[in-house]
């Protein structure tokens, strides 16, 4: 059973920094790009960062790029997202996800955790 468990998230004030990760099991981890998506308060899932399989290549929505880091440890199934210079507007419940882009913000795409709230605000 594909078991994703999101953690990290929490309060921060604009232009704080937070890290989330998410452990991973059930598939082989080291074989499957990883994607970090998110949900903010009325909106859609929206695509943040993608790390492929080996985690040589990475890839970011224009909004995060050059703030946020993806990154993973495929030794212990573990992804990672180091967020810097937070903003209000990456406020959003963080999940990871078991492909690239175009496979996690597929409506047939069903492998979720339960997220990590992120909460960005003086």
């Amino acid at each position: 059973e594909v078991q994703l468990v999101e953690s990290g998230g929490g309060l921060v004030q604009p232009g704080g920094s937070l890290r989330l990760s998410c452990a991973a099991s059930g598939f082989t981890f080291g074989s499957y790009d990883m994607s970090w998506v998110r949900q903010a308060p009325g909106k859609g899932p929206e695509w943040v960062s993608t790390s492929n399989s080996g985690g040589g290549s990475t890839y970011y929505a224009d909004s995060v790029k050059g703030r946020f880091t993806i990154s993973r440890d495929n030794a212990k199934n573990t992804l990672y997202l180091q967020m810097n210079s937070l903003k209000p507007e990456d406020t959003a419940v963080y999940y990871c996800a078991a492909g690239w882009r175009l496979e996690v913000t597929s409506a047939r795409y069903n492998y979720w955790g339960q997220g990590t709230q992120v909460t960005v605000s003086s």
